[in-house]
């Protein structure tokens, strides 16, 4: 059975391994990425600003990935950036990280925000195609100060 419910204290270990340990699966832990981000083993604390959410996915009780939005620094104000999306292998493929998405973007509308933002690599293929099925559209170059100089992509999605 999958659940899905807000970050807790308890989460910080368990997200930072899954975040770690796929973008080293995909050959994507390049500097400039989450994987260096000190951030990634704290995300209970990021996730305490306001206008900020992470939802953790469950299943049968063991935390199998998670998905947030982030009021990212730089972004014009309406604009939030979708984040730190990954998800085991095990669960990949059975529509969770689309539920996933849609909890952000439905608490994106709820905070208020008319777009949303998100930096990716090629090398995570399969969540860019999630991405592009949500009306995600590529852009020119980054917005905002995410400080993740190594995502290559850049996309956003009128809310």
């Amino acid at each position: 059975m999958i659940t899905i419910r807000p970050i807790e204290a308890e989460d910080n270990k368990d997200l930072a391994v899954i975040i770690r340990d796929t973008l080293v699966e995909f050959d994507a832990n390049h500097p400039g990425t989450v994987y260096f981000d000190p951030t990634t083993d704290h995300l209970f604390e990021l996730f305490r600003k306001a206008s900020s959410a992470y939802f953790v996915a469950l299943s049968d009780g063991k935390i199998v990935g998670g998905g947030g939005i982030f009021p990212t620094q730089g972004l014009p104000s309406d604009t939030c950036e979708l984040v730190k999306m990954y998800l085991l292998p095990e669960v990949r493929g059975i529509g969770l990280g689309r539920t996933i998405i849609e909890k952000c973007l439905e608490t994106a509308r709820e905070f208020g925000f008319k777009r949303i933002y998100l930096e990716t690599m090629p090398e995570l293929s399969l969540a860019l195609k999630a991405y592009e099925k949500f009306g995600f559209t590529y852009l020119d170059g980054p917005i905002g100060c995410s400080g993740h100089f190594g995502c290559a992509l850049h996309m956003s999605c009128d809310l």
